[in-house]
């Protein structure tokens, strides 16, 4: 299926191996979009850029998107390169702090809320202008079902994921006139290396094997989930790309749940 964007150039945070970014940045590339990968560490970004780069044109920026001045660094970088962008997907993020609600201190509230919601606030600041130049733009910015429904163990995820939604609707409504379309994915646990490290932890602490650990977590803490498996990356990755093309021409400040039924509510 041709989704209408080869030539264009889309810029992914978070792209590490494993992750839904890596797996949207290879669907982009399978249909000729040019990438820009950005994340934190070196070593597994160079990795996922010669993954990448074996189906299209790819590059890579290391930058700690929670500092300003690299924010603008990898920006001009990326402007530098390719001249134009006309796609952002944000899959940076973390799982913060997992404690009660009265052992939370500030600075665990405020680590999850910088990678969380400011990082989808400032790159979305850096690259709107680079979109309103070129007439066409679609933002894909990472939510989850926890900006929907409450775990009260992920208080400070749950908070700035709720933004992020609140974020996307606002964003839709400033840009579509700019021919810039926004909009969410509400993914929920999925096989990424962020739920490998939440395994690996519960794994430990419970004295079980990895294997076990998510097959309590799913009967514990996932009730709702009806498929009783973790999801894979690419199967958010492929809703990232149709948000992405020109098949979603009519969709706007929408949120797609890619969650196995795991939200209880409507």
């Amino acid at each position: 299926m041709d989704l209408g964007i080869k030539g264009k150039v889309a810029v992914i945070t978070g792209g590490d191996i494993g992750g839904i970014g890596h797996a949207t940045a290879k669907i982009l590339a399978a249909e000729g979009v040019k990438i820009a990968i950005i994340d934190k560490t070196q070593e597994p970004l160079d990795r996922a850029v010669e993954e990448v780069s074996k189906i299209g044109e790819a590059i890579g920026v290391t930058a700690d998107l929670t500092k300003l001045d690299q924010v603008e660094t990898a920006k001009h970088k990326i402007l530098n390169h390719y001249g134009e962008v006309h796609m952002l997907v944000n899959a940076a993020g973390i799982t913060g702090a997992t404690k009660p609600f009265l052992e939370l201190t500030d600075d665990d509230w405020w680590e999850t809320i910088d990678v969380d919601l400011m990082i989808a606030v400032r790159v979305c600041r850096a690259f709107l202008p680079a979109m309103q130049q070129a007439g066409w733009g679609r933002v894909v910015l990472f939510t989850s079902e926890d900006a929907l429904q409450p775990y009260t163990d992920e208080m400070p995820y749950c908070a700035a994921k709720a933004g992020v939604l609140n974020l996307t609707k606002n964003l839709s409504k400033e840009f579509a006139k700019d021919g810039i379309l926004v909009n969410s994915v509400s993914p929920a646990y999925i096989a990424t290396p962020m739920t490998d490290a939440m395994m690996k932890k519960r794994a430990n602490e419970k004295n079980m094997s990895f294997d076990q650990a998510i097959e309590t977590f799913l009967d514990e803490k996932r009730p709702h989930l009806e498929l009783h498996r973790r999801g894979k990356a690419q199967e958010v990755a492929a809703v990232v790309a149709f948000l992405c093309s020109e098949l979603s021409s009519f969709v706007v400040g929408a949120n797609y749940r890619v969650d196995g039924g795991s939200v209880a509510t409507i």
